[in-house]
């Protein structure tokens, strides 16, 4: 499960890190969670509109918490690659629509 994990928080963190600063990761790299992915966008507007077209493209849950905001992708066990793809995918995605 370890490993499993492992590759799903790569590819998350590769999404945010090749995005040329689209996706800001707050924490520092040695301090990166393997199970919370989180990072923030310009504004809190456009957090807000990567949250609707996430749920409308079937990715749910990504909202921040209330009281820090941004994006957190939480890649549990029960969380398959399969889906942390499908959601770089999507990142990868509403960047090139909303440089």
């Amino acid at each position: 499960m370890q490993q499993i994990n492992l590759e799903k928080a790569r590819i998350l963190y590769e999404a945010i890190d090749k995005s040329e600063g689209f996706y800001r990761g707050p924490v520092e790299k040695d301090s990166r969670s393997q199970m919370n992915v989180v990072y923030r966008l310009k504004t809190p507007e456009m957090e807000e509109t990567f949250v609707k077209e996430a749920k409308a493209a079937g990715i749910v849950g990504v909202k921040g918490h209330r009281s820090t905001g941004g994006i957190r992708f939480s890649i549990y066990n029960a969380n398959l690659v399969e889906n942390v793809k499908k959601a770089a995918d999507f990142m990868d995605e509403f960047r090139r629509e909303n440089r």
